[in-house]
């Protein structure tokens, strides 16, 4: 089964190897026909501490690291949009 890859926007690196990444999804609603958007904050590992806060990054699904921590920064390149 592949793996899952979002992009968002980190909002937080507060913690030390974490960062807070929103991701905000987009899909039309089944009975009003009109665009929602929907977002979701998820935790992910950043080894190096190299991204900060307003960085725009991918992030893919991984084993859990810790309690919250399921996702890893993909460290290939930050997005640029």
């Amino acid at each position: 089964m592949p793996k899952r890859i979002l992009q968002g926007r980190v909002v937080s690196d507060k913690n030390e190897q974490t960062v807070t990444v929103l991701v905000e999804r987009r899909f039309k609603h089944p009975l009003l026909h009109k665009t929602v958007r929907s977002t979701k904050k998820y935790r992910a590992h950043d080894a190096q501490n190299q991204f900060k806060v307003g960085d725009l990054i991918r992030i893919v699904e991984c084993a859990p690291i810790s309690k919250t921590k399921r996702w890893t920064v993909l460290t290939d390149e930050a997005v640029t949009a």
